[in-house]
């Protein structure tokens, strides 16, 4: 399961409901690692990962392996795996475990990890969710 939850690329479109794809950069560490395009297609280190469509489907390789509703939850095989609330906060099994400020910095237990540069808050904390701050 841990290695499939790293290479899910999501988006999460819950601020006001279900919301229109923004394209942007995504950072880690201060590094480039990737970009979301207005398409949906994410791609890290220049390759295709996963793509993610306005209904809240994820899906990689063309294979359906999650679905973001809009109230937030998480779900993978029909299991919820976590939360992201309207004001940033990103819990897995109901803890706190990372939060996305308005500005797109991404915080790991208090320490800044990355951010999303035009990346709505919501849309960035979907992606750092399978990516960084459920290791």
């Amino acid at each position: 399961m841990k290695s499939i939850l790293k290479l899910i690329v999501v988006a999460l479109f819950l601020s006001a409901g279900l919301g229109s794809l923004q394209a942007g950069d995504l950072r880690k560490n201060g590094s480039l690692i990737g970009s979301i395009d207005s398409n949906g297609d994410v791609r890290l280190n220049g390759s295709l990962v996963g793509r993610f469509e306005s209904g809240g489907d994820v899906r990689k390789n063309g294979s359906l392996i999650g679905r973001i509703d809009s109230s937030g939850d998480i779900r993978m095989n029909g299991s919820l795996v976590g939360s992201i609330d309207s004001s940033g906060d990103v819990r897995k099994n109901g803890s706190l475990i990372g939060r996305i400020d308005s500005n797109g910095d991404v915080r790991k237990n208090g320490s800044l990890i990355g951010s999303a540069v035009g990346i709505p808050r919501a849309q960035a904390a979907g992606f750092f969710f399978f990516f960084f701050l459920n290791e």
